[in-house]
Formats: C-alpha cells, structure tokens, sequence
C-alpha cells in the first residue's frame, strides 16, 4: 500500500496530465498548455488562465495560431519587447479590441511589465467575451529573450 505523500504525488501527476491533455485539440476548442480550463473553452465559456513564461513558451512553440499581446505603454515598447508582439496598451484595451482582435476565439497571451496590467486587461479581455486569454504575466519574468525597436 502507497503512503498519503506517495498517493498525492500520483494524484497530482495524473491531474498534470489530464490537464495537459486537453491542450492537444483544436485551438479554439480547448485550452492550451496546462491551465486547467479545457473544458470550459471547449463550451465557448470565457475564463481567466494565468500560466507560466515556459507555458507561454510551450503555447508559442507548438506552431498553432495565437496572438501575442503587449499591453505596456509604446515607450515601453520600443524599449525592449517580445519578438512577434502586437503592442495594445492596458488603458486602449476598451476602445481597440473588438477591431484589433475580432476574433474572441483566437489564443491571446498577454504580458506587461511585471504581470499587474497583463493580469487585469487578461480579466478584461474575458469580461468582453475573449475564450482563449492567458496571462503569461511579466517581460521581467520573461528568460527567453527580447528585441527592440
């Protein structure tokens, strides 16, 4: 017989599993990577995800369509960004995002700075009805390197 701690870490892994299971569909249908809330975008409901640079990075990799979302200031992003982001600032968000994003099934990662302005225009995002939105957080958190313009 398995000890408590033994059985836990089992319990832990097959939910791992599960859960990353259901980011191998369709996107658009089921959550990518490991955020646990596959089945609620697969019935078109619209949830909150915060993951993990290397969730962001595994979500980037896999070579289906997303958007990679920037919502600092412009000077900010001039700065320094992450190669292949689409900047929209946090306090724009409102105005722009039905004509910059039309559509609210698209995979949408979202950072900022230090992950405070990804997280609430993630929240925003899904309060519009965006099904696919995923706070990856921080370019400060970010270990896989930046561009500038």
């Amino acid at each position: 017989m398995r000890k408590p701690r033994e059985l836990m870490g089992v319990m832990v892994a097959c939910l791992l599993v599960a859960l990353l299971a259901g980011g191998c569909g369709e996107r658009g249908k089921s959550a990518p990577g490991g955020s646990g809330a596959g089945e609620a975008a697969a019935a078109g409901e619209a949830v909150y995800h915060k993951i993990t640079a290397g969730e962001a990075k595994d979500i980037m990799d896999a070579g289906d369509p997303y958007i990679l979302l920037d919502v600092r200031t412009a000077e900010e992003y001039q700065e320094s960004h992450i190669d292949g982001a689409q900047l929209l600032p946090s306090g724009e968000l409102a105005d722009r995002a039905a004509s910059e994003l039309p559509d609210q099934q698209a995979v949408i990662l979202v950072y900022c700075r230090s992950g405070a302005r990804s997280a609430g225009a993630a929240k925003a995002l899904v309060a519009m009805g965006y099904t696919n939105v995923y706070d990856m957080g921080g370019i400060i958190d970010w270990p896989y390197g930046t561009v500038s313009e």
